[in-house]
């Protein structure tokens, strides 16, 4: 009697209707992610050395409104060179001399609100460091998951083979089958071994890129408990969102405004500095002396040293207004762009969740029954499994690229969105299901695809 084909926990599992969570649910915290986050933004030298440049910038403030130094000067006046006459002569004498500097009025004042705007640029950089960290943890965790689910989807696509093998055998020894059933059956098989190991490697490098960013040893266990549909999608940002966000832009902010500063300040140098210098001069027996006088800067070379200085510093000011023009159009074009693909991404998602999947299943279950009841061939029911494991497949991939864009967004990355790729789900052999789009620049091949000429994922 002939064992019929089961393939029931797969098919369980990858239900469309299965663990997803609706659209309507709140966001909920993974804490598997919290604690990547946690220790990330904890340990990696980057995120350290972006607060200590911080810390530098703020111990330069209070420096800058401070008085110069004073000085001290010590000196002796005589009369003749025979010996020292101090007491003896009017005109000879021990000096000491204290001298303090005093800037034009308002000269401090800007120096320190300089030293504040650098604070700003500072901490616009840590921003950065931040968000690309966080980023980061969060699309190599999301590949992470990735991976892992299609292990688990791959391990589903083993255990059918394994009963197809099972089955063509039997059939085949009792003259109802043919040796090419068995033949590709065990073909489909090694194949299948091959891409088993192809992604237990992408799982390792998953996991050592995230242990680095949290930095742990390579191979250090995460244990995942999450898959790609708990992660939960968040609030679509708009431009206004975006740009309260972006560290290049409040960056080039406090530049112009440090610029602007720095003008200020360079105008003021051309007003002269004070010096006031008081001292007493001892003359032993005699009556001590004491003088107090005034000394005026000149800043004569203004032509060549001041006004060039206004010059610099109006040029940097205007450089800066242009970034800031460039950084918010191409803030604005990742926007829209991030936001397109974030919309066709969803619909994609639907359509899965509402019809592909159902649909894909409905065929596989139909062509198992019909091979199990000798009505279909051996090759019809290999390629409707390699159809729904290439639509589970794409599916996948589409809620990892829906992240990839969402993470880019509120990211504020001014670079083009870095996809969240997996691996390769089985044999190249037989064709498959629809592709899923990525937000890469180069097409590859969809997870699943069972075929070497067959659909590429469309670029971003």
């Amino acid at each position: 009697m002939r064992a019929p084909l089961r393939l029931v926990p797969a098919l369980v599992l990858f239900a469309p209707g299965h663990a997803q969570v609706p659209l309507t649910q709140p966001p909920q915290t993974d804490p598997v992610l919290s604690e990547l986050l946690r220790e990330t933004l904890q340990d990696h030298p980057d995120f350290l050395k972006a607060e200590h440049a911080v810390a530098i910038e703020q111990e330069r403030v209070p420096q800058a409104g401070v008085l110069p130094d004073p000085s001290i000067s010590l000196g002796l006046q005589n009369d003749g060179f025979k010996r020292i006459e101090v007491g003896r002569m009017e005109t000879s004498f021990y000096s000491v001399a204290f001298t303090q500097p005093f800037p034009w009025p308002g000269k401090r004042g800007l120096r320190t609100e300089v030293a504040a705007l650098g604070v700003k640029l500072s901490e616009a950089a840590k921003s950065r460091v931040t968000l690309g960290l966080e980023a980061d943890v969060r699309r190599g965790y999301a590949t992470l998951l990735l991976i892992r689910e299609q292990k688990t989807l791959q391990a589903q696509q083993a255990t059918f083979l394994e009963q197809a093998e099972q089955q063509a055998r039997s059939r085949y020894e009792v003259g109802q089958g043919s040796q090419v059933d068995l033949l590709r059956a065990q073909l489909e098989r090694t194949r299948l071994k091959q891409a088993i190991l192809s992604l237990e490697a992408e799982e390792k490098s998953a996991l050592a890129g995230l242990n680095r960013l949290r930095q742990h040893h390579p191979e250090d266990p995460i244990d995942t408990t999450a898959s790609l549909r708990d992660l939960s999608e968040p609030e679509l940002l708009n431009l206004e969102a975006v740009e309260a966000r972006s560290p290049e832009l409040a960056g080039a902010w406090a530049s112009v405004a440090q610029s602007e500063k720095q003008m200020e300040l360079a105008r003021l140098d051309r007003r002269p500095d004070f010096a006031v210098t008081a001292g007493i001069m001892p003359r032993g027996g005699l009556d001590p002396m004491w003088q107090v006088g005034v000394s005026i800067s000149l800043p004569i070379y203004g032509r060549n040293k001041q006004q060039r200085a206004v010059a610099e510093h109006d040029h940097h000011r205007l450089g800066q207004k242009a970034e800031v023009d460039s950084v918010h159009s191409l803030l604005w074009q990742r926007t829209e762009e991030r936001t397109f693909q974030i919309q066709s991404l969803r619909g994609i998602r639907n359509l899965y969740r509402e019809g592909l999947l159902v649909q894909s299943e409905a065929s596989f279950k139909a062509a198992l029954a019909q091979y199990e009841s000798g009505r279909g061939s051996f090759l019809g029911a290999l390629e409707a499994l390699n159809g729904w494991v290439g639509d589970q497949g794409a599916y996948l991939q589409t809620l990892a690229q829906l992240q990839a864009q969402h993470i880019a967004l509120r990211e504020a990355a001014l670079g083009a969105t870095t996809p969240i790729n997996g691996g390769s789900l089985g044999s190249a052999s037989v064709s498959s299901g629809a592709s899923a789009p990525t937000a890469s620049k180069t097409t590859t091949k969809a997870p699943g695809a069972l075929q070497d000429n067959g659909p590429a994922m469309k670029s971003m």
